[in-house]
């Protein structure tokens, strides 16, 4: 027996209960002669019947949070997404408040470009709503190679994909070479990983929205690897972040969870082109987007309602993809990539420095942080738990004849306390936003990201411990944070010079006022070496602001 037949048995059980008491007690009322008599028959009867239908209400709440709790453990990983996205309705994949979201501090695309061991590719920044791109490729030649693909994602054409696949095969000579060799390396890899979690394996292509395939890649909210996951995004598919390892990093395991995310987001969408959507805005965003147009599921009809960024995100995925496959026909020619065709893998589970590996195998520590970028100190921290190191295949063997001498050679230069407690002490540095919910206090909220009250009034220059609900709170996790702020010493008259933004040398900051279409992108640029995330951070706010604001420029 199903639990909602269970429910209407014991909900029909609850009513007929209810209606006994009522029929005797009209029957009493009837006779007049024994009134007393029935009276006391009748209240001890309800009090019979008072604790008959206690019982049976709690059997039937009992049979309730029995069904809901089936049905949350039957979606439970779709909850926690919608929870991680929603949870006071400010929650985006990046981290970031709606009014957060713009070009200056997104993971777009058109802003943030990263290539493997190289600086920024200087690409210039474009807004492809208003641009327009010409081509001498006809769209019905564009229609018939997007049908040739016979993706098993459906790969949409319109005059807004058109742009992106321009801007990928046709805009990018210097960038797109780099991008797709690296892709001959790891591409292999993801088809294998999407494979085995039963997702399309055209969804490798979002690597190279993400981060132009650099497994180190950094975004400007905070996002991480190959496949620039936040940290809680991280944390919910299985990622292990601390001091030592930040496993975001790890192409591999990254790409797993990736797979997973995307596998989840398709089962509470039903579409993959939400599902790829979801992954740049969070899943909570684009449930809003489909309510906003009406319940509708479709890319295409909830596009209006979805965030700037986002809409030009399954545009620039089909884009992505399209070059990929038709690279040659556009005269792009992959750049020689120097990475092993061929890797062996090792457990470590003792303590092991890449400079011991490199002195006694040979093998070039550079080839090392390639293989193993989830390092993050160059140290394989086996002694709290088993881990993997990549290795190129050549050098397997001389891995294998030393390895009884690798963990002691200069154990002592290389794990001296004084710099394991260093890198201990400073948590993994995680930049977060906690938004301050009623109940918070600092200290429970110091306890919760293991740093000091006084460390989170320093880097949100709070003067007192009072906080609000809804406040936002800039907290680096394990108290790995930058330098304090001081603004003692002030006077008046530095006070009144500050009105202009002029520079109080006592302080450590610039006071400016905003001005009238200010932006702290375009305030950023006056300030040397100063970005827009700096002022946030320094000042524990978004990036709405409004004319006559105070905000304080961090001296850099």
């Amino acid at each position: 027996m199903d639990m909602k037949t269970n429910i209407i048995i014991a909900g029909t059980a609850a009513l007929m209960a209810m209606s006994v008491p009522a029929d005797a007690w009209g029957a009493d009322m009837r006779s007049g002669g024994q009134r007393q008599d029935r009276e006391r028959q009748t209240k001890v009867f309800l009090q019979k019947e008072n604790r008959r239908l206690t019982t049976v209400i709690d059997s039937l709440e009992a049979v309730l949070r029995q069904y809901r709790d089936e049905l949350e453990l039957e979606d439970s990983i779709s909850g926690e997404m919608m929870a991680l996205y929603s949870e006071n309705e400010d929650k985006y994949a990046a981290g970031l408040n709606p009014e957060d979201y713009t070009a200056e501090v997104s993971d777009s695309l058109l802003t943030l470009w990263y290539l493997h061991n190289r600086t920024k590719e200087d690409i210039p920044e474009c807004d492809m709503d208003s641009m327009l791109f010409e081509s001498n490729v006809p769209d019905e030649v564009y229609i018939d190679r997007l049908k040739a693909m016979n993706s098993f994602i459906p790969l949409p054409y319109n005059d807004i994909v058109k742009k992106y696949i321009i801007l990928y095969s046709e805009k990018m000579p210097s960038a797109m070479p780099r991008i797709l060799g690296l892709c001959s390396y790891y591409m292999p890899i993801f088809e294998e990983i999407f494979t085995e979690h039963d997702v399309p394996e055209e969804l490798k292509a979002m690597a190279v929205i993400e981060s132009a395939m650099n497994p180190t890649a950094v975004s400007r909210a905070g996002a991480k690897g190959m496949w620039q996951f936040m940290y809680s995004t991280a944390k919910l598919y299985g990622l292990h972040i601390d001091s030592f390892v930040d496993e975001r990093l790890d192409p591999v395991k990254s790409a797993h969870a990736a797979a997973e995310y995307l596998k989840d987001a398709y089962r509470i969408f039903g579409d993959w082109n939400l599902a790829i959507a979801s992954y740049n805005c969070g899943a909570g965003n684009v449930n809003r987007a489909i309510r906003r147009s009406g319940g509708k599921r479709n890319f295409w009809d909830i596009y209006p309602y979805l965030p700037r960024e986002t809409r030009g995100y399954v545009p620039a995925f089909v884009g992505a993809l399209y070059t990929m496959t038709y690279y040659k026909e556009h005269g792009i020619v992959p750049e020689s990539i120097e990475m092993p065709a061929h890797v062996d893998t090792f457990h470590i589970n003792r303590m092991l420095h890449f400079k011991q590996v490199s002195a006694l195998t040979g093998v070039p520590e550079q080839e090392l942080k390639n293989l193993n970028p989830q390092y993050r100190h160059e140290i394989v921290p086996g002694n709290d738990r088993d881990y993997i190191l990549r290795i190129p295949f050549q050098y397997a063997n001389d891995f294998i004849d030393n390895e009884d001498s690798l963990y002691a050679y200069k154990a002592d230069e290389y794990f001296n306390p004084v710099v394991i407690k260093k890198i201990k002490d400073g948590g993994d540095g995680e930049r977060i936003i906690h938004r301050v919910r009623s109940g918070d206090v600092l200290g429970r909220i110091a306890i919760k990201y293991h740093v000091s009250v006084r460390q989170i009034k320093r880097w949100n220059n709070l003067r007192s411990d009072n906080i609000r609900v809804g406040q936002r709170l800039v907290i680096y996790r394990g108290g790995n944070g930058p330098a304090a702020s001081s603004s003692s010493g002030q006077s008046s008259s530095q006070n009144a010079s500050q009105k202009h933004g002029s520079i109080d040398r006592n302080a450590s900051y610039t006071i400016y006022v905003v001005k009238s279409g200010d932006s702290l992108y375009s305030i950023a640029k006056n300030y040397p070496g100063v970005s827009a995330q700096n002022i946030m951070d320094f000042n524990g706010i978004s990036s709405r602001i409004k004319p006559g604001m105070k905000i304080k420029i961090p001296k850099l």
